[in-house]
Order: C-alpha cells, then structure tokens, then sequence
C-alpha cells in the first residue's frame, strides 16, 4: 500500500519547499546586514572629527549594511534642524526595517495555515471512508486503511510542516530584532554626536 496525503500532501509540500527558500533568502540577507556596529560608528566618527564629513558619507555608502544607510542619512541632514535631523534618521531607520522584515510575514503565515490544511486533509480523508463505506456492500480493508491513512498522514504532515515553518521563523526574527536594537542604538549615538558637535561649533 502507498501511503499518500491526497491533494493536501502535495500543497503542505510546496508550501514547506517555498518556506525553506524564502527562510534561506532572508536568512542571508540578515546575515549581511549583521556587522559590528560600535566599530563603524567608531570609524565614522573618528572621520567626523578630523572635518571630512565626505569621507564619512563615502564610507557609509560603500558599507551596504542598514546601519550604513541610517548613519548616512544622519550626515546628510546634520545641518539642519534637531527635529529635521531626527525625523529623517528615524524615516530611514523604519525604512531600513521594513527592507529586512519584508517575506518574513510569509513564514508566519504558513506556519498557522498549514496545520489547518492538515486537519482539512484528515476530513477529507476521513469522508472518503465513510464515502467507500456507504457505497459498497462489503467495502475492503484495503479501502479503509488508504482512507484513514490519507487523513493521518495529511494531519502529521500539517503539524511538522508548521513545526519547522515556526522554528525557521522564530530564527530569523530573533536576528531581525537584534538588528533593529543596534540600528536604535546607532541612530541614537549619531544624533547625539551630531547635535554636540554643531552646538560646538557654534561656540
């Protein structure tokens, strides 16, 4: 006997192949945007102070890391108002978010669908026992059992699928969070370096 899910097996998956690659997508890129924050804003500063406010640009474009991009946009505004420079890196620092947590809403969703598609499998695995049974005098072992055993395999296939959906999930936002903690962190640090630094020159 062939044991088969039915049309459900197939859907869990390619559900879970789809999930695997955009986990794996995402997963390299959270990768990428994962660098030693104190350490470049350490680097961009120390440029910051010798006046070579370009140079510092230079080097945060060529880092393609988020925290890049949020510290640039701190440079390009610093002589504007504190509220300018403010609303313009806390934009970006959104902006660059939104970029890293883009597909991961996928995975949240396949992971609360996929038992449900399971427990849709068990029906109809179930209702087409109960199909073979009332459309036959004597229905076969063998009818019963390929029923039953479409349903059982429909729902554990749901159940891991959704398992191991959630752990890849759980995964990339526990490196997303960090992420957005640092670029926080960073934002923070550059606009108070560059609100001193303009309240200096003042002076």
């Amino acid at each position: 006997m062939t044991i088969t899910g039915g049309p459900v097996f197939w859907i869990l998956l390619a559900l879970v192949a789809s999930s695997a690659f955009v986990w794996l997508e995402r997963l390299v890129d959270l990768r990428r945007a994962q660098i030693n924050v104190q350490d470049f804003l350490k680097g961009v500063i120390n440029v910051l102070d010798s006046g070579n406010d370009e140079e510092a640009l230079a080097i945060c474009e060529d880092e393609p890391a988020p925290v890049a991009a949020v510290v640039a946009t701190a440079i390009r505004h610093a002589n504007g108002s504190a509220r300018l420079l403010r609303d313009a890196v806390d934009s970006e620092g959104r902006a660059a978010a939104g970029r890293l947590d883009r597909r991961l809403a996928v995975l949240a969703i396949v992971a609360q669908v996929a038992p449900l598609l399971g427990l849709f499998g068990t029906v109809v695995g179930f209702i087409k026992v109960v199909m073979r049974v009332s459309g036959a005098d004597l229905a076969s072992r063998a009818d019963l059992v390929g029923g039953a055993m479409e349903a059982l395999v429909s729902a554990a296939l749901g159940l891991a699928v959704a398992i191991a959906v959630t752990v890849m999930y759980g995964s990339l936002r526990v490196r997303l969070d960090r992420i957005v903690v640092e670029l926080e962190a960073a934002a923070s640090q550059i606009v108070g370096y560059l609100a001193t630094r303009r309240e200096e020159q003042r002076r």
